[in-house]
């Protein structure tokens, strides 16, 4: 039992390959190219109970990607410049693949499953080609390592799926349409470039607290905190919901521009995972100016127009005609004022001392939060059965679960704590791609459900009656056309 103000922060068991090849586990492997970080996480749901676990994980830091050779072409760049070439990202990829698997000693035939590719680099670029060839990098990584093309997409029948868990898959009884988690992307595409990142950690923080015996369902807003920001507010539309909410712009970029600015790691490529948070105090004051004058910096905005916000590439107009909400976090105009924030992190370790930087950066990220869900709550996306959920470097580290937790207010003056505990769960991308996973494959435990409304029974049925009444509707409209036949035979 939660106390009032708590929280539930989720980090994912680790089990052992032995246990996975008793049986009734999907495995998948999640490949997640960063601004900051470069991961690949394997992870593995036991069918029978819903439960996730991690298998091995493996984090290189992405500015230690090799720089282009003679004749290379850079397609883009992360946030703090570091080059991309489509040869240099794929053997990236294949390299921490390849590490994980052999550490784990996994046969990639019969102990894996699925692989998810998925990048939050994009906030760099200036255009969908650019967008273009990241993909195709990612997906050579994978092939470079030996992951077979069939590991890749989803399977058209069961006769796809793998024999050792095609018992466990509805897929012909209930086709993918889309829907992950039981949440409908924006009819329209491309409205921010990470969208397929808020997805996947809406869809992750809701099996991760599943696993928890947390029900974390429909209506949610989910927040990533990578060193870009993403996530996604859904409403309570039954058996899917609907995105009415995303979001796009920087998020862990403000604290490591605060921690270059000062002075304890490297001024040009460093980030706040380098600041050695063993020094820090937490029982240390923080100054309100200093978090005043980090919130007087960033403009945190439902963006209405202009192709790019925080550098991230972003479409208001599609964003309106899909009836969504898309709200951003930047730091001057296209980050043009991030030196302001170092000159911050200056200030705060010449005037207090380096132990003040991390508790300094938990108040600014906390803050944050608040302005963001006060902002989604003004637009009328959030009611009282939202759910709140968040992940990502930028949010779940140090001490800030705990500040949110017994900060965060609802416009009225509530504590969102003491009407249901905030969900922070670590690898929620992770998570995210093995939900990912199995809703392409459908892969659904009905005993415990993640999609549908919070407190609701499962979906599957619903599902496969909405399915079934839009093939009718199909084949009469084609008889319509045709002249043929204007009513389907009874028993159709």
């Amino acid at each position: 039992m939660m106390s009032q103000h708590d929280y539930l922060y989720i980090q994912p068991k680790r089990i052992g390959l032995s246990s996975v090849r008793l049986g009734g586990h999907y495995t998948v492997a999640s490949v997640e190219l960063g601004n900051t970080t470069t991961k690949c996480i394997i992870v593995t749901t036991n069918l029978k109970t819903g439960e996730m676990a991690e298998l091995a994980k493996e984090v290189r830091m992405t500015r230690d990607v090799r720089p282009p050779v003679e004749e290379e072409e850079t397609f883009g760049r992360t946030l703090i410049g570091i080059p991309l070439t489509r040869a240099s990202v794929a053997e990236m990829v294949a390299s921490i693949l390849n590490a994980v698997m052999t550490r784990l000693q996994m046969r990639i035939e019969t102990d894996l499953h699925f692989v998810v590719r998925s990048t939050g680099v994009t906030a760099g670029f200036s255009s969908p080609e650019e967008v273009d060839h990241m993909v195709r990098a990612l997906a050579d990584g994978c092939l470079l390592a030996g992951i077979p093309p069939r590991l890749m997409t989803a399977a058209l029948s069961t006769e796809g799926i793998p024999e050792s868990v095609r018992a466990y898959s509805w897929l012909d009884r209930v086709r993918f349409d889309g829907a992950i988690a039981s949440c409908m992307p924006p009819s329209r595409p491309h409205i921010v470039a990470n969208e397929m990142e808020g997805e996947l950690v809406t869809a992750g923080i809701k099996g991760a607290a599943r696993s928890k015996g947390i029900d974390f369902r429909n209506p949610v807003m989910t927040l990533d905190f990578g060193t870009t920001l993403a996530g996604r507010i859904t409403d309570d539309s039954h058996p899917y919901a609907k995105t009415i909410g995303s979001f796009a712009g920087i998020a862990g970029a403000i604290p490591d521009a605060i921690a270059r600015g000062s002075g304890a790691v490297d001024p040009q490529r460093g980030c706040a995972l380098d600041l050695n948070t063993s020094r820090t105090r937490h029982s240390v004051r923080v100054e309100e100016e200093w978090v005043e004058m980090a919130h007087r910096l960033i403009c945190v905005k439902r963006i209405r127009g202009g192709s790019h916000f925080g550098s991230v590439p972003v479409d208001p107009g599609a964003a309106d005609e899909a009836g969504v909400c898309l709200f951003g976090v930047d730091v001057g105009e296209n980050c043009s004022r991030m030196d302001e924030l170092e000159r911050l992190g200056h200030l705060i370790a010449e005037s207090a001392g380096i132990e003040y930087v991390s508790p300094a950066i938990d108040h600014i990220q906390a803050r944050l939060v608040q302005r963001l869900v006060e902002l989604a709550e003004n637009e009328g996306l959030i009611s009282r059965e939202t759910a709140l959920g968040f992940t990502g470097r930028a949010i779940t580290t140090g001490g800030k679960p705990q500040m949110v937790a017994k900060s965060l207010r609802r416009i009225e003056g509530s504590l969102w704590s003491d009407i249901r505990p905030l969900i922070f769960v670590d690898d929620g991308l992770a998570m995210g791609a093995a939900m990912a996973a199995r809703c392409m494959n459908s892969m659904g435990i009905r005993e415990h459900p993640v999609g549908g409304r919070r407190g609701d029974s499962c979906i599957m049925g619903a599902r496969i009656r909405l399915q079934r009444e839009r093939c009718e509707q199909n084949i009469d409209s084609h008889h319509r056309k045709d002249g043929t036949e204007r009513d389907l035979p009874t028993g159709s």
